[in-house]
């Protein structure tokens, strides 16, 4: 019994010496750059692989387009038997020599080879998958660039968030130091207690402030976190801060450089291409197919049937010669769709220059607010410093130190946000022009691998929320919440 009582005295220490060591739960914590963000999400982020296996599905779909047009070798076997319900009379030589039901067994085999020799439907829809696969291509890479942008706007949030909470915290410890300078003259009388009164209320405002700034840090963490496939619950160390690098490209170069490289530009000219496509497929109706065929086939009464062979040869022409203008009703609606195509890249190459307009006018209009409020950082703090000193001197106001000190937190919340716009336009500017995001040594996974790692993450989910049975209990419910409504409506309709 004491050797029990020591042993559980023994293990309850080491529990507590652990549960109370420094950093038992201790936050994970991650030092990270714009750079090692965009790598992580590249790697991890559905985006990415999603686009990666659309491509898949387009490049199988182009293949069996130009597959197509290749022979197609078919099979068949058939085993039949049959015969008479009764009796038949057997005649030889014009003699009844019995009866008999005349059961026959049949076996068949045949090969079958076919070849499209001349087919305007196939032709085009081979340009039509072709257009798809090539703007998934490009679609692949945009996904790269599309991501880039998003996790830099995350980042930029993420490290706007923290210097506007600083600034929060730089107010409450100046107010803070303030209502201890104004709780001391009131104590000996020499201000109003309005002044107090006024002093603790903007303390007040100022940490409902300094509440928010944190909650907003806290979901720009998690937001950032959950794009980079990380737990959420981790707590991201910037090594970075927002800052002012200058851009030096003039706007007619960015404006050339994205009607060359914007991708989904080029998309939409291949939506166009596809439009051609299928206005060719709807024509075709009006157009003959030429098919050859090549076949062989045996038959026996005894398995397997390889007896009798015989082969033909055989060329085939169909057209249609009327069909009460179906065709004629499909080219139209084809044409129709070939110029919404049309109009659509029209539309979207202004976009495009509109779009680079925007970016490059919003860079520049917060390149020039950052030196502005800058200026003004610098001079509201000293507007603060004269404001504090006055007061001490008995020749200011308790309003004049708090105006300046709202100045002060306007001025450099003014900076942080001219900062954080110029890095966002900067960003909304490269995937307007169609900077390249994909990294040169990218490592290109497999479709097995890939299969895997989905897998793997597919089935982590699933067990996480244990969806099958959560949909079986949902559903169960709903029925009977429904199947409850439905008989109080049906006795509320018998009592009416």
């Amino acid at each position: 019994m004491e050797m029990k009582k020591t042993a559980r005295t023994a293990l309850l220490s080491a529990l507590f010496t652990v549960l109370l060591a420094p950093g038992a739960f201790a936050e994970k914590s991650l030092s990270i750059d714009l750079q090692t963000a965009i790598d992580k999400a590249f790697k991890t982020h559905a985006d990415i692989k999603i686009a990666e296996y659309t491509l898949d599905a387009a490049r199988a779909d182009y293949n069996a387009a130009r597959e197509s047009f290749g022979p197609k070798v078919t099979f068949s076997h058939n085993t039949t038997r049959g015969g008479y319900w009764e009796e038949q009379p057997v005649m030889v030589n014009g003699h009844l020599v019995g009866y008999d039901k005349k059961n026959q067994t049949g076996h068949t085999n045949n090969f079958n080879l076919s070849v499209p020799i001349f087919n305007p439907a196939l032709n085009a829809a081979e340009k039509q998958a072709k257009a798809r696969y090539q703007s998934s291509v490009l679609g692949d890479e945009l996904a790269f660039i599309t991501m880039k942008q998003t996790v830099s706007n995350a980042y930029y949030t993420l490290l706007a968030a923290i210097d506007a909470q600083q600034v929060c915290e730089q107010s409450v410890v100046a107010l803070q130091d303030h209502l201890k300078n104004v709780q001391a003259q009131y104590d000996v009388g020499v201000v109003a207690k309005v002044d107090l009164l006024r002093s603790e209320v903007e303390l007040t405002s100022a940490q409902q402030d300094l509440i928010k700034a944190e909650n907003r840090h806290s979901i720009a963490e998690a937001r950032l976190n959950n794009m980079i496939g990380i737990d959420q619950d981790t707590k991201l160390i910037p090594v970075e801060e927002l800052g002012y690098k200058e851009y030096k490209e003039v706007l007619p170069n960015c404006i050339n450089h994205a009607m060359l490289h914007r991708l989904d530009l080029q998309q939409s000219r291949l939506q166009v291409k596809a439009a051609e496509a299928a206005l060719n497929g709807a024509k075709a109706g009006w157009m003959p197919s030429v098919n050859g065929s090549l076949s062989n086939s045996w038959s026996d009464d005894r398995w397997p049937g390889t007896e009798g062979s015989n082969w033909g040869v055989g060329l085939g022409i169909n057209m249609n010669v009327f069909d009460s203008g179906v065709t004629k009703s499909k080219v139209a609606a084809a044409k129709a769709n070939l110029m919404v195509a049309k109009e659509s890249y029209r539309q979207d190459t202004d976009n495009v220059e509109l779009d680079v307009r925007n970016c490059y006018n919003t860079l520049r209009e917060a390149e020039k607010r950052i030196s502005t409020t800058q200026v003004a950082v610098s001079k509201a703090e000293e507007d603060y410093h004269i404001a504090q000193v006055r007061y001490e001197a008995g020749v200011g106001t308790n309003t004049d130190v708090l105006d300046a000190q709202v100045a002060l937190h306007q001025a450099r919340n003014n900076f942080n946000t001219s900062l954080y716009d110029y890095n966002l336009a900067k960003v909304a500017l490269d995937t307007a022009m169609g900077i390249e995001a994909r990294p040169s040594d990218y490592k290109y996974l497999t479709y097995g691998e890939r299969y895997k790692a989905t897998k793997a993450v597919y089935n982590a989910a699933v067990e996480t929320t244990d969806s099958d049975k959560t949909i079986k209990e949902t559903v169960k419910t709903l029925e009977k919440a429904r199947a409850e409504r439905r008989k109080a409506a049906s006795a509320a309709k018998k009592k009416n």
